[in-house]
């Protein structure tokens, strides 16, 4: 069977496919429709690159891991942790425009200012929210596309096609499967793809617990909210147990249980919470005082060289503004990754039919083993998919 059509087929018929278009833009034969990825032709080729950079195909987390980051870095919950930071922008502007506090837009327009990277590229969506990403060069152009999406853009696919332009240093905003895709390419590319991986200047990731299948979001949001024009969406922390939908005529809460049914069925099988492959991930921020804060606040893991000098510039040039995190914010934030971790090995034990078949993930990873072990027992413990 050709390597493509494996790629392809394996990750669509197992319910894997996240959505990332890692395989679009490499060849006619992969595309993007409506949040859908497809193939068109059967392919004769061998071994395809589809296969090398899909994050649902066998990956070498380990090699990632010590090609991209410093292995003494590794959180097994987390990933690679130079820091715990709560920022938010200090633009009013960026913050008023952004999902939480604007920490991802204020770092995306220093990197541009600065001469860092020269195109960044964001998730977008149109008025159906129907996702789609697109590249953008300019930081006024940034502020239209800050808000979360909860749908998953085709991020790699638009990095693919915009290596191939002139820019030579190009910024990513990713979700955890993109960001795997990307450092895939970065630690083993093809041939003819190293001159455009090079490219690949900076990896900004988002914490996600899960992302919606867009067809079901969009019948959803019909049924509840009708024709009102919807202005945004939130989900507040678990114990809310509702997403928030922002409309013209006030907010509507629609019942977290009604939310889970529209989560796309790949992100049962996700290993990553925080976003371990990028070079800084972002996430709302948790504290004691409460939603209505936290909100305006973000949660920001360094984990590379390139993360830290990002964030130490942003401190410089006063582009964030930081306070303390709270006490116990690391250890509930990898029991939460940790938690996630788990429920993707038993969700794959279960899908494989054996507890030594993880599909994409190797046994001897060794995050894998730790993750799978407590107290010296395999524990593969179900746990609720929340957004992060």
């Amino acid at each position: 069977m050709a390597i493509l059509k494996f790629s392809l087929d394996y990750a669509l018929g197992q319910d894997l496919c996240t959505g990332c278009a890692a395989c679009v833009n490499l060849c006619p034969n992969n595309k993007y429709y409506k949040d859908k990825t497809v193939t068109l032709y059967d392919c004769s080729q061998e071994r395809g690159r589809c296969h090398a950079y899909c994050p649902r195909t066998p990956t070498n987390l380990q090699t990632l891991r010590r090609t991209l980051f410093d292995p003494l870095d590794v959180l097994p919950e987390i990933g690679a942790y130079k820091g715990l930071y709560m920022t938010r922008a200090t633009d009013e502007n960026i913050r008023a425009k952004a999902q939480h506090g604007g920490t991802v837009s204020a770092l995306v327009s220093l990197a541009l200012d600065e001469g860092m990277i020269d195109q960044a590229v964001l998730a977008n969506q149109n008025d159906r929210l129907l996702p789609d990403s697109e590249t953008v060069s300019q930081r006024d152009d940034i502020s239209g596309r800050a808000q979360s999406k909860f749908v998953v853009s085709p991020t790699v696919g638009c990095f693919n096609e915009a290596s191939k332009g002139e820019a030579e240093n190009i910024g990513v905003v990713a979700t955890p499967c993109q960001a795997l895709a990307l450092a895939k390419m970065r630690a083993l590319p093809y041939k003819q793809d190293q001159d455009r991986v090079k490219k690949l200047s900076l990896v900004i990731g988002l914490f996600c617990g899960w992302a919606l299948d867009w067809r079901r979001l969009e019948e959803m949001l019909r049924d509840r909210v009708g024709d009102t024009k919807i202005k945004g969406i939130d989900i507040p922390p678990s114990k809310h147990a509702c997403m928030e939908v922002y409309t013209e005529g006030g907010t509507v809460e629609i019942p977290i249980d009604k939310v889970n049914e529209c989560v796309r069925e790949n992100c049962n099988y996700c290993f990553d919470m925080t976003c371990e492959f990028a070079d800084i991930s972002v996430g709302s921020a948790r504290s004691a005082e409460g939603w209505e804060v936290d909100k305006g606040w973000n949660q920001l893991i360094v984990r590379s060289a390139l993360g830290k000098e990002l964030l130490a510039l942003a401190m410089r040039k006063g582009v964030l503004e930081f306070k303390e995190v709270p006490e116990g914010n690391l250890e509930k934030l990898k029991k939460a990754s940790a938690n996630k971790k788990r429920s993707c090995l038993n969700n794959l034990a279960t899908k494989s039919g054996a507890s030594d078949d993880l599909l994409y993930l190797n046994v001897e990873d060794p995050v894998v083993k730790e993750m799978a072990r407590t107290d010296d027992q395999v524990c593969l413990p179900d746990c609720e998919v929340t957004r992060g």
